[in-house]
C-alpha cells in the first residue's frame, strides 16, 4: 500500500471538442438542375438514388434487385462494397457490412421506383435473364462491381460537363458523398424529425446525426424560438 495516490498529482488532458466534417451540399434548386441535366446518361438512376436515399457511395454499388421492393416502395440497404489496397497487389473489391454493421430499410418515391423499374427492364430485355434478382444493380460491363472510386471519378467529370453547359453558377463542384449530406440537410430544412433522416442515413445513433449536421442549420434554432413565441403568445398548436 501507497500513503497518497500518484494521480491525484497528473494534470488530465484538456477534452477537444470534436471537430464536425466539412461539408457542402446543394439548394432544393441546384440538386433537380443537376438530375435534370444527367437525364438519360449511363449514371443518371444511380445519381438520383444516392441524392432520394442518402445512402453511402459503397452502399449503392452493393445494391442487388432482391434488396428492391416495388410494392412497398423500398430498398433493403444490407452490404457494402470497397475498395481494399495492398501495397504491391492489384486493389481489390471486397464487399462487407454496412458501416454500422447493420441492414437497414429506406422508402422510396414513387418516380425513384419507376426509374429503377425501367432499369431493370432495359437491362434484362424481355424475359429478365440478364437481370435477376441476385445481379447487382449498378454494375460494370462485366455484371461485377463498380469500382467505387471509378464511380466518384465519374461523377466528377459529368459534374464539370453540366457545369460547362450549364454554367458554373448552377451549382458548385461537389463530392459524390456529398449527395448524401444534400439528402440529410435539405430533409432537415424541411422539419424531418432528426430521428427519420438518422434512419434513412443508417447512422448508429441519432447523436451522430446531430454532431454531423447540427451547424449546417444556423436558422434552425431561431426558427424553434419563433414557433414556440408563436404557440405560446398566440395561442398556436
Amino acid at each position: 500500500m501507497i500513503a497518497t495516490n500518484p494521480a491525484d498529482r497528473a494534470k488530465p488532458p484538456a477534452a477537444k471538442e470534436a471537430k464536425a466534417p466539412e461539408i457542402h451540399r446543394w439548394t432544393a434548386e441546384q440538386l433537380p438542375a443537376f438530375l435534370g441535366w444527367a437525364h438519360g446518361c449511363s449514371d443518371a438512376v444511380a445519381y438520383r438514388v444516392l441524392a432520394y436515399t442518402g445512402m453511402r457511395r459503397g452502399e449503392l454499388l452493393a445494391l442487388r434487385w432482391r434488396d428492391l421492393d416495388t410494392k412497398g416502395s423500398s430498398l433493403s440497404v444490407r452490404r457494402s462494397v470497397g475498395v481494399v489496397k495492398t501495397k504491391g497487389e492489384r486493389e481489390q473489391l471486397i464487399e462487407g457490412s454496412t458501416k454500422s454493421g447493420k441492414q437497414r430499410s429506406v422508402d422510396l418515391d414513387p418516380r425513384t421506383v419507376a426509374a429503377l423499374r425501367d432499369r431493370r427492364r432495359a437491362r434484362a430485355g424481355p424475359d429478365r435473364r440478364l437481370a435477376p434478382d441476385d445481379a447487382l444493380i449498378f454494375s460494370d460491363l462485366e455484371r461485377g462491381y463498380l469500382n467505387p472510386d471509378r464511380f466518384s471519378r465519374r461523377f466528377v467529370r459529368s459534374l464539370m460537363l453540366a457545369r460547362k453547359e450549364l454554367g458554373a453558377d448552377a451549382f458548385p463542384m461537389i463530392r459524390v458523398h456529398d449527395l448524401r449530406h444534400t439528402h440529410a440537410t435539405l430533409m432537415l430544412k424541411a422539419g424531418v424529425p432528426v430521428k427519420v433522416v438518422s434512419e434513412r442515413l443508417g447512422h448508429a445513433t441519432v447523436t451522430i446525426t446531430m454532431e454531423i449536421y447540427a451547424h449546417t442549420l444556423p436558422g434552425m434554432q431561431a426558427e424553434a424560438a419563433a414557433r414556440f413565441a408563436a404557440i405560446v403568445e398566440g395561442g398556436g398548436s
